[in-house]
Parts: C-alpha cells; structure tokens; sequence
C-alpha cells in the first residue's frame, strides 16, 4: 500500500475515534462520595421473571447482597412470596436492614398470603425494621382507601415495627385519613414519569416532599422511591439517559445529605422483566445494570455509553478490512478527498451497525421487540449497503483522477467498403406517423453500407401496420419489412426473427425502438469502434425529444439522463455497462455465438449483454447521443416500463447467479460488483414496501396493544433517517456533477424517481417469487390523461399514502403530549410515505400539461458529432 494510502487510512480510523470520544466526552456532574442510604431491591437476574411464576434464589441474592455491601445502608422489598422472603436473612449476615413489603394486588388469594408472608418476616427477622403493605396499589386502583386502611391496621396489630404503604405523592395528599392511619408517609418521587426536566427535577421532587411536609408536619415522611431512568421514551420534558440519572442521583444524593432526608433510591439493579408493564425506561433504574455492573461513578466525568472504547474498537475493527480492500483497490484511482470521503463513510458505517447492534442487545426485550429488532437490523444492513454503493458512485464522479475507458467518436468519413450493418426495428402497433418519421431518419444516415429491417411483432389492425409496409417500399431496397402475426418470444422473439433474415454479409446488427430517431452520423460515429475483435457491443445512450413543454415528460426526461449520465459512464469503467434495447450495436458473431436474443426474459437487452460478458467479449459506451426517442406520456406507461425494468433484473439474477458467484471465473470481479449493487437498491425499494405497510400495522400496534408494542428505538429510527437524507444529498450532488440542468430539473427527476419506488418494489418481489411475466411494451403518443385517471394511475400508492399518514397523526395525537419519540416515529413514517406522495404528485403533474417547474431550458440540440456531450 503506498504511503498517501497509508496517510488517509490512519486519518480515517483516527477520525473515527475522535467522533467515539467526543460523542462520549464525559460531563462533568456534582460528585457523591458516602454510602447511600438505601436502594429498593428486587431479587431477579436477567433470565427471570415473578410475571411467569420464577422465583428467586439465595444464590442470586447472596451475590447481590455482596455487591451492595458497602455502598448502600438498606434495602428495600417489594414482595413477601416470590422468594423476596429469602432477603432479610441474607441481608442481615451482611449488616443490611431491610424495608420489607407486601405485593397487594386487590386479589384476596394474592393479599392474604402476601401479608401473612409479611407478618412471619417481620417477626422473624431482627433486621426489618418497617413494612409496607402494599405498593402502588391505591394509584393502580387495586384497593381502595378503606380496604388499605384495613390491611393496614390488620399488619400493625401483628408487627412491633413501624408500618405503613407506599404511594405517590398526590394519593398521600387527597387521602389525609390514610395518612391517619400508618406510621410512616412512605411516598414515591419520580420527576420523570410527570414528564419534568431533569434540571428541574430534584428541586420539583423537594417541591412535593415539602408539600406533604407542610400538610402532615407531625408524620415521618420516607421517601420510599426516587431516581431516574437510564433508558425509555421522552416523557414530555423528561429525557431518559445514563448521564442524566447521573445527574439525577448524584445531586439528589447531596441535597438528601444536605437535609438529613429518609430514602430509598428507585433501584438498585436494572429489571428487564419489568419492560413487559413498564416498558424500556422500567427496566432501567438501577444504579447497576442487569448483569451487577455499576452503571456510572459516583465521582468525577459521566460518559453515556459505558466502556465506549470496546464499542468503538469493535467499529474500528469492522470497518477495517473494507476500508483496506477500499484503498487497495480504488485508491490510486480517486484525489486524497475522495479516499477520505468513502474511508470515513465505510468507518461511520460500521459505528452505526456497532452501536444499533449493541443496543438491540439489551436484556429482557419482549418477545415483539425482539422480532422487530431482528427485521430491523437486516433493514438496516440493506440500507448501509445502499448507502455505501451509492457513496461509492458519488466518491468515483465527483473524485475520480482521469477516465480509463473514454471512448472518442469517430469523425472520419466511413470507406466504401465499410462493415455492412443490419438495422433492425421491432414495432408492435405504434401509430404509422411516428414509425415513419423513424424510418425517415435512418434513410438519411451518412454511412455507405446497411439496411433497414422493420420487424412488425403481432400488430392486429392492418390499419396500423400496411402503411408502415407501403413506406418501407417507398424508400428503396434497404428497407424491408416483416409483418409477423401470432409470433412467440415477444421482442426477443421479433429479433430472433429478424437476425434469421439479415443479410449474410453484415457484420453487425444495430437495434433502434420504433420511435427514436438516429443521427446522420451514428454509426459513423460507431462502427470503426470494432476494429478491436473483443468488442462485442457498441452502446450510445438513450435519449429523448419533444419533452420541454411538458412538465410530466420533462421530469421523466431528467430522471432517465441520470442513469445514461451517471451510472453507465462509471459503469463502462469496469466494462459492465448495462445493455439496452435501443441505440444498441451488436457484433453479428457475437450474437450468434451466445446463443441470440433470450426470449425467457422481458428484459432481454440486459440479459444478451451480461452473456456477451460472459463469454469475455468488451463493450464499448459513448455518452454521445445520437437517437432520440419519445418518453412515455402518461404516469401508468411510465410504471409499466420501470416494471418490466425491474422484473427482469430478478429474472436475470436468477438466470445468472451462478456467474454472479465469488469464484466464478465467467465475469470479472468489477463487472459482478456493478451487476449486484446496480440492482441491490431495487432490493431496498421492495424492502421499503414492506416497512411501509409493517410501519402502518406497527403503529396500530402501539395504539390499540401498548402492553406488548412500544416505539423502535432512535438507535433504529436516527440512522434510517440519516440514511434517505445522504440518499438525496447524493442524488443532487451527482446531477450537479454530471447532469446538466437546473436546480429544479433536478428536484423533479429525484421526485420522478422516487414516484417509481413502490412499482419496483412490487416487481422485485413478483419477480422472487414467478418466473413468466408477459412482455409489455410502453405505449407512445398516448393522449392526454384525465384528471381522475390521476388517482387510477396511483391508486395503490394512494392507499399506503393516506395510511401512513393517518397513522402518524394518530401517533402524534395520542401520544405526542407525553412522548417525544412519537414524533421521530410519526417522521419516520411520513419519511416512508415520501415515495407514495412523489407518485401521486407526478401522476397529478400528468394531467395538467401546461404546469411548469422553475424557468425551463431548452432542449439540447445536437448539430454536430462531439457536441451535447454529457461525459
């Protein structure tokens, strides 16, 4: 690897570090150095639940006293029966008093042993040295007030040991009779569920304790529970993290030392269980996690993510050998810019993966979320990789040094004796005037030696075809036509036809569609490019006219040039250019010898290209234009066309994957990169279907079923965003690099574009899963739509539209006063309905002609060989 190489890899790693320790430079908080005076205690490890019967175990809880000892002076229960009973005498061996409770449910077969359970515990067991009975249960509406009342007195009559139950802070204050009859207030503070800052949030909870304080002066407040979450959903103003429980605990610790307060902190270990009635942020209070680990310091610097660099050493490491191979392979092809723009890409990618993944493995996910997880994750993999593929054609346009396969017009007067070339022209019952006007244009070619072959493909209406065949005669002997009725194998099988009547001495076959018309100087231009026996093909990019004063046709206009201009030049690059059907050149030995045009496939340009690959033939790729054809005229014919596109992209795949394979030795390894990734986001466009619709059921999910559904998490939701921000940010960088049109032109290809993702989607899928799809061809000179066929034409599209959108305001609406994160969910799925609403924009555009965009340009105008030159 050379040395500038060498440079930007350290760079990039040392980048990629850089932004580990700066997101997770620590914060500097008030510190806390004594013991804290108690912590509430529930006995589960993270592969047990008291909600599926599992009870816990003196093992797990002598561990547990043993890393508590020391650092808290008592400890809290919350239950007499599920093995909770075991914590008093284990606790005492390690000089722990105990806070014991009784789980009240307002069930008698669960109070009744639950409070008998209590009163054996208390009297048992020197070390507990106050009860509660019950927790919660008044604010839950388990009970109500007399019926505690009841309970209360029943314990105390029992016990020699102050009693009392545990409630939040407005219960003790609309109940003074309850207060009446315990000992002790034992009163729950938690400024984050009332959704309070966490700046505010120690001052608010000395707030309500001093409220109480007033209200009942002569009563011993407890503060039975007070912390902050680690983890979960925003709570209006309230933000769980690890360093503001930090914050929380280490301020709240000095002013309870401070005021000589009575406390047990909300809680000592992290619960997953809990996330099935409490969601994320319950599982999360612990000042240890799940696995006993203590989850900030006490003194000095609080880092939000634990043990960061594991975490960013794993990215690094990741992210290491792609960057290597990135280097290897491109680097003495790309400026230093370049090299340092993907380098970093392929970094920041693997941190993300490090960090979604990590966060997916937290304990104690519900069984929902753990399938969500999982598809979410394999989402992400396909948008990365998207993201990646599309980061590499962005870092080749905008950085490549020079071109290693710039292919030159031929400007010399073509011999005499000139390879002899055979036109062929399918037709399939286009009007007669514009096959006319083709073939008007083909007459006037400056080149000594080809004919015409008009291949009319199962036309019914003689109407339509005889006068084609009329003017076919008209123009002499280099024009003949063929009708062909009830004809197999659709275009292909036209072709197939037509190379069986070629005359014997061409030596190339080109292949126009019946609406382009050609250049004087096409094959002029063209045919001395094989003089090189390995070149199989000659392609000159698709081109489109009469598309200015329509603003539908020039949408679509701009969005074609972006493949043609973009992708086919950096494409022919690793020669793995894709081959289309029209302005296409064939060597006829060529043709012949990889077996003709494959009448399986709908896209059989494609699929005669990669074979001619195969069999290690070279093509050639002009960005020259030298035909222009006519683009589709309505939104449907549009969709109808990327369909066929898309659907036979998987045939092909499946065709030739064999080929396609590490180790297969048909294709070189640029030519199967660009085949795979040049079809992976057609992939991603089949998987946004999906999400979309499981966005939809998602959402109804959270609505009607908040038990077993809570919101992905922004691990999940931030890089999916992030992602389709680049995807467009790239987009307009590489038209401003290499289409030239204006700002708006640009605007309305990527809207077109993006118009076409829910018809690719649903190709690539129907293309996994059949195999005989019909050839469609794409109508030209349609008429005008109707405005209600602008609803027919995205009727699908409509329906996903309106139900992401009625599901993002119904998450809004019900959720968005208490919880942030349903807003990042409500714009993630306005994000994915961003291509159904293209669609219905541009099915709209279609049917009002007259619409404009900006100041429009006119159309380029190629007067000479060289000029309108998109390279």
């Amino acid at each position: 690897m050379r040395k500038q190489a060498f440079v930007v890899l350290i760079l990039v790693i040392l980048g990629n570090v850089g932004a580990w320790a700066w997101w997770n430079r620590p914060v500097a908080e008030r510190s806390w150095a004594g013991a804290i005076a108690g912590v509430g205690y529930t006995p589960f490890h993270p592969n047990k639940s008291p909600s599926k019967g599992d009870k816990a175990v003196a093992e797990d809880i002598e561990k547990d006293m043993i890393a508590l000892e020391g650092a808290v002076k008592a400890v809290r229960t919350y239950s007499a029966t599920d093995g909770s009973e075991l914590v008093a005498p284990i606790a005492k061996k390690y000089g722990l008093p105990v806070l014991a409770g009784a789980w009240i449910a307002g069930k008698p077969d669960i109070d009744e042993p639950e409070m008998a359970a209590l009163i054996k515990l208390a009297r048992a067991n020197s070390n507990v040295r106050r009860v509660l009975v019950g927790n919660e249960a008044l604010l839950r509406a388990n009970v109500t007030v007399p019926q505690m009342i009841d309970y209360i007195k029943r314990v105390k009559k029992k016990v020699n040991v102050p009693v009392s139950t545990a409630e939040p802070w407005h219960v003790w204050l609309k109940h003074p009779e309850l207060v009446d009859a315990v000992d002790f207030i034992a009163v729950h503070l938690l400024p984050y569920w009332e959704g309070v800052p966490v700046d505010q949030s120690v001052d608010y909870a000395m707030v309500r304790y001093n409220e109480l304080k007033t209200k009942y002066p002569n009563k011993h407040i407890l503060i039975g529970e007070i912390g902050w979450p680690a983890d979960g959903p925003w709570r209006r103003g309230a933000e769980a993290s690890q360093v503001n429980q930090a914050k929380f605990i280490r301020n709240f610790l000095n002013i309870a030392a401070q005021n000589k307060l009575d406390y047990f902190i909300m809680e000592a270990f992290d619960q997953p269980w809990k996330r099935e009635i409490e969601g994320t942020a319950g599982t999360s209070w612990g000042l240890w996690d799940a696995y006993r680990t203590p989850k900030f310091p006490m003194i000095g610097g609080v880092q939000e993510i634990r043990n960061w660099p594991y975490k960013c050493a794993t990215a690094v490491a990741l992210g290491f050998l792609p960057l290597v191979f990135f280097l290897w392979r491109r680097g003495d092809h790309l400026k230093i810019g370049g090299q340092l723009f993907y380098g970093g890409l392929i970094q920041a990618v693997a941190s993300v993966l490090v960090f979604t993944v990590s966060a997916a493995a937290a304990a104690g996910l519900a069984i929902t979320t753990e399938i969500a997880w999982g598809v979410l994750i394999l989402f992400q993999f396909m948008l990365f990789a998207v993201m990646l593929i599309d980061g590499m054609e962005l870092t080749d346009v905008v950085w490549q040094k020079k071109f290693k396969r710039k292919f030159i017009p031929c400007s010399a007067a073509p011999l005499p004796n000139a390879p002899k070339v055979s036109i062929h022209v399918p037709c399939y019952n286009e009007p007669p005037h514009m096959v006319m006007q083709t073939l008007d244009a083909l007459a006037r070619l400056d080149y000594p030696n080809f004919e015409v072959l008009l291949l009319d493909n199962n036309t019914k209406d003689p109407a339509v075809w005889r006068p084609v065949e009329e003017y076919c005669k008209q123009l002499g002997p280099k024009f003949r036509f063929f009708h062909l009725d009830n004809w197999p194998g659709f275009k292909a099988g036209a072709l197939n036809f037509g190379l069986a009547q070629t005359a014997p001495d061409a030596e190339h076959i080109a292949v126009i569609d019946s609406d382009y018309q050609v250049h004087p100087d096409w094959l002029k231009a063209t045919i001395p490019h094989f003089s090189r026996p390995e070149v199989g093909f000659v392609q000159s990019p698709q081109d489109y006219r009469e598309w200015n004063q329509d603003l539908f046709q020039r949408m679509i206009n701009w969005e074609y040039a972006g493949f043609f201009h973009i992708g086919m030049i950096q494409r022919n690059e690793q020669n793995a250019i894709i081959q289309h059907g029209t302005m296409t050149i064939i060597r006829k030995t060529a043709l012949e010898g990889v077996g003709r045009w494959g009448e399986w496939c709908i896209t059989e340009d494609a699929d005669l290209g990669l074979r001619l690959f195969e069999h290690g033939y070279e093509a050639v790729y002009m960005p020259e234009s030298y035909g222009k054809g006519l683009v589709p005229d309505s939104f449907s014919a549009y969709k109808t066309q990327r369909f066929r596109w898309a659907y036979g992209a998987v045939q092909i795949l499946k065709h030739h994957w064999r080929q396609l394979m590490p180790g297969a030795k048909e294709l070189t390894a640029g030519q199967k990169y660009h085949f795979i990734t040049g079809w992976l986001p057609w992939f991603a466009d089949a998987a946004h279907m999906v999400f979309g619709i499981a966005g939809a059921l998602w959402s109804v999910g959270l609505l009607a079923f908040p038990k077993y559904f809570e919101f992905p998490p922004n691990a999940f939701m931030i890089p999916t965003l992030s992602v389709f921000a680049f995807k467009v940010g790239a987009s307009l960088w590489l038209y401003e690099a290499r289409v030239k049109c204006g700002f708006w032109d640009k605007v309305g290809a990527a809207v077109a574009g993006m118009a076409l993702t829910h018809t690719v989607g649903r190709a690539m899928w129907l293309g996994m899963f059949t195999s005989g799809r019909p050839f469609v061809r794409t109508p030209k000179c349609e008429d005008q739509p109707a405005l209600m066929q602008a609803f027919l034409m995205a009727r699908e599209e409509l329906v996903l539209l309106v139900s992401l959108w009625s599901a993002a305001a119904a998450i809004v609406v019900v959720f968005g006063h208490e919880n942030r994160d349903a807003f990042m969910w409500s714009g993630l799925l306005l994000v994915q309905s961003l291509p159904y609403l293209a669609a219905f924009i541009t099915s709209l555009i279609n049917v009002f002609p007259n619409l404009t965009l900006g100041k429009n340009r006119p159309e380029p105008v190629k007067d000479a060989v060289g000029s309108g030159a998109a390279d």
